[in-house]
């Protein structure tokens, strides 16, 4: 027995489908990439690995707030060329924005990046055991 294929609503192509954002998703100005990103983790720390090629270190932001970590980028280029003639101006943006929430055991105090060949390392220590108890103090009942 055959499956049996069911029909989507079908609507015709019109003219208004052309200037519609969402008809070629690849010219859409609010689509961008987001890195790509490892997550590992060991007794010691998380380690964060972001896939960032083509950016420049000054380019690229860290910060820590309220128990998130955020890792952010701006980049603008801007070309012109005169050669016989003619004239060439391109001009480029990008951008991205990852957020991650922060475990309460990790030293917020203490994270530390590395940018080397297109790969952003970002290590988040934890809490040694004796500070993780600090965290934890008795409340007397009255």
């Amino acid at each position: 027995m055959l499956p049996v294929i069911t029909r989507r609503n079908y609507k015709p192509l019109t003219l208004s489908d052309f200037f519609n954002e969402d008809f070629f998703p690849t010219f859409n100005r609010n689509t961008g990439s987001l890195p790509a990103v490892n997550i590992r983790e060991d007794e010691k720390a998380f380690y964060l690995e972001l896939a960032v090629p083509g950016m420049d270190k000054k380019d690229l932001r860290i910060e820590v707030k309220d128990d998130v970590l955020t890792i952010s980028s701006e980049h603008n280029e801007e070309r012109q060329e005169d050669i016989e003639g003619y004239k060439r101006r391109e001009f480029s943006y990008s951008s991205f924005c990852r957020s991650f929430y922060l475990p309460e055991d990790v030293n917020g105090e203490k994270i530390g990046a590395t940018y080397k060949d297109g790969i952003l390392n970002v290590e988040i220590p934890k809490l040694e055991e004796e500070k993780k108890k600090e965290k934890i103090r008795s409340i007397s009942i009255s």
